[in-house]
Order: C-alpha cells, then sequence, then structure tokens
C-alpha cells in the first residue's frame, strides 16, 4: 500500500485556488480511497498504480483552466500494511500519550 501527499497549484489564476482544489477533492472523494484533506494538501491511501491514476487526473483536472501546473508530491510505499491513515498518527500519539490536533 501507499500513502501519497499531494499538492496542485494552478500557475496564473491568482491567490485563491481553493475552486481548483475543491475539483480535486471531488475526484478523490469519487475514487473511494482512503483520503485526508488538510490545508496544504490531500493524503490518499491505495495501491501505487490507483494513487498515482488519481494524481493524474487530478493534474489534469487543474490543467483545463490553467496552462500551467505545479505538483508537489511525496509517496511512502510499504508493502502489507494498510490503514495507515490514521494508524501513524495514532502511534505518535500513544508515544506522546494524548491526543494531537487532526
Amino acid at each position: 500500500m501507499v500513502l501519497l501527499e499531494m499538492s496542485i497549484v494552478p500557475m496564473g489564476l491568482g491567490e485563491s485556488v481553493s475552486q481548483y482544489v475543491a475539483e480535486c477533492v471531488d475526484l478523490v472523494d469519487q475514487s473511494g480511497l482512503d483520503y485526508e484533506l488538510h490545508s496544504m494538501g490531500t493524503i490518499v491511501e491505495g495501491e501505487l498504480p490507483e494513487v498515482l491514476a488519481l494524481m493524474q487526473s487530478c493534474i489534469e483536472q487543474v490543467a483545463k483552466h490553467s496552462e500551467r501546473v505545479t505538483c508537489s508530491a511525496k509517496i511512502d510505499y510499504r508493502r502489507n500494511r494498510s490503514g495507515r491513515l490514521s494508524a501513524k498518527v495514532d502511534r505518535v500519539e500513544e508515544k506522546l500519550g494524548r491526543k494531537v490536533k487532526r
């Protein structure tokens, strides 16, 4: 399984990009994959081909509005493990002995 963190931004369309983020989040939600949206990007959990195809779809969606799109991505690949989207944070909270902001 893979955790993919991605941030996709259109260039030259002003300061606010929430409209384009919303379009990508809609694609992520429709994918059926587990995900978390945060203020600087989205983390998706799935098989490598699935998450890469989803990232490509998101880039292509944003590119419908802008001639130039930037994408930052980080992948954590680990065999035979799923449910890590929340489990990684759970383990940190366990070590701290308290809940953290999510």
